[in-house]
């Protein structure tokens, strides 16, 4: 009811606003401001399922606005008037409460990382940067009065942009939906409504209760509303459009700041200082972007590591096979002989010991071009490139590094290696055949005592 209200209200109110051109307190005070609390109830009273911080943020966002509206509009009928300066703070607290509703009712995923808020807040900025450099100055605001004025003349502006920026920016990165384009509507008509009141404050002068205002209560309306649609129905593809959008507004403020530097007094200051946020943003991104590939490189090599060795693991390995199944090369596999009577007798920590020193010795005797992995246990496998005569020799040069005692924290221990060889010439098998055979091949050395067979 409270959303079929407020429209049918907003209605009423445009209709006595065009039969009634002269404003009085009905119309102006009451509805007008009525409206906008009842903006503020119908996104408090919208679904439970949206994020709470979005319905909170976007709830006060609109009473605050509703709160500061009300008394402004009364110090234009009554001689007892509210200070300009709390009118100010309920105005100014719409903005932040607001990027931090819309940013949580666009989100995708409740997860937001750090670079997707980077990425939100360069887009935001260097587009408005962009629109401040086209629209404003052209406008000639005129920045007179107090310092205190002064910042409100930039800070109005400026947040009407950065809510308009902030919403397309999210749009473009996360999702379309109907909540987004119902979002990005109401943000877009309340900042073309606020800043043609800034403009003809600060030109031909602002007309009390004109038909424009009721633009602020259509777009708080749209904004109420819009937490009742769907969110996420229909994502963007993953078209990585945030590097290209981030890398267009770190090249518009950089040309910004570059004319500015050639131009001094063509931009406004707050301009300059946008287009240096974003630049200063974009570097802290690409900070956080050079970490998290560095987390993802090195992720990505433990993945792919044994943890005790430091040798590629079975993973590894097997992507390796698949290289060498179409290639001239020999696929060797080990297993160590005695190994398990040194785990029994004197524990895992000395067995430990023991494959770290096999995995020095293994190294030691091999080419930079051959790859070694920890299959797991005490099984190794080994990939060399090339003729059946070069895995031979590796085949032997492995072999005779176990042929003398390893010196551990329990004494001198002695093992063997027995090692199975299949040599590949070309793509007729497949990984799984050359493990096989390869594995036989290792069982029948372990089995003969010869610790070296060839299949």
């Amino acid at each position: 009811m409270a959303r079929v209200g407020v429209f049918l209200l907003l209605i009423s109110h445009l209709i006595i606003r065009v039969a009634f051109q002269l404003p009085s307190v009905v119309p102006d005070l009451i509805i007008f401001n009525l409206i906008a609390f009842l903006a503020a109830y119908v996104a408090w009273k919208s679904p439970g399922l949206n994020d709470r911080i979005a319905r909170l943020a976007i709830t006060f966002a609109i009473f605050l606005w509703a709160i500061g509206s009300t008394f402004s509009t009364s110090n234009s009928f009554y001689d007892f008037q509210i200070s300009e300066r709390f009118i100010d703070v309920t105005y100014i607290a719409f903005y932040p409460l607001m990027i931090i509703g819309i940013i949580r009712a666009l989100a995708v995923t409740k997860k937001v990382t750090a670079l997707e808020l980077l990425d939100t807040a360069i887009i935001a900025l260097g587009t408005s940067s962009v629109i401040s450099s086209l629209l404003l100055r052209p406008a000639q605001l005129r920045f007179d009065g107090q310092s205190y004025e002064v910042f409100l003349s930039i800070l109005y502006p400026i947040g009407d942009l950065v809510l308009v920026a902030t919403c397309l920016s999210l749009i473009i990165l996360q999702h379309r939906s109907l909540r987004g384009l119902c979002l990005f509507m109401g943000i877009s008509i309340f900042a073309i409504t606020d800043l043609f009141f800034l403009l003809l404050s600060a030109t031909t002068g602002y007309e009390f209760a004109a038909l424009t205002d009721d633009g602020w209560l259509l777009g708080l309306v749209l904004i109420a509303n819009a937490l009742y649609l769907h969110g996420g129905e229909t994502e963007i593809p993953k078209l990585h459009i945030n590097i290209w959008a981030t890398t267009f507004a770190l090249v518009i403020s950089s040309s910004i700041l570059a004319f500015g530097a050639f131009r001094p007094n063509y931009f406004p200051a707050f301009v300059l200082i946008i287009s240096f946020m974003t630049i200063s943003l974009a570097f802290l991104r690409m900070a956080l972007a050079l970490r998290d590939a560095k987390m993802v490189s090195e992720d990505r090599e433990h993945a792919r590591t044994d943890e005790l060795t430091g040798l590629p693991n079975r993973r590894r390995f097997i992507a390796e096979l698949e290289l060498l199944r179409r290639r001239t090369g020999t696929l060797l596999l080990l297993d160590l002989d005695g190994f398990k009577a040194v785990n029994d007798n004197y524990g895992h920590e000395v067995g430990d010991q023991l494959l770290k020193q096999i995995t020095l010795r293994f190294n030691r005797v091999l080419p930079n071009d051959v790859l070694i992995a920890r299959l797991g246990g005490d099984e190794f496998g080994v990939v060399v490139y090339g003729k059946r005569n070069i895995g031979s020799d590796v085949a032997l040069a492995l072999r005779a590094t176990c042929t003398y005692p390893f010196t551990l924290s329990v004494g001198d221990v002695k093992v063997g290696v027995s090692i199975g060889s299949v040599t590949t010439e070309g793509p007729t098998t497949t990984k799984e055949d050359l493990l096989k055979r390869a594995d036989a091949a290792m069982y029948e050395a372990k089995r003969n005592g010869t610790g070296y067979v060839q299949s």
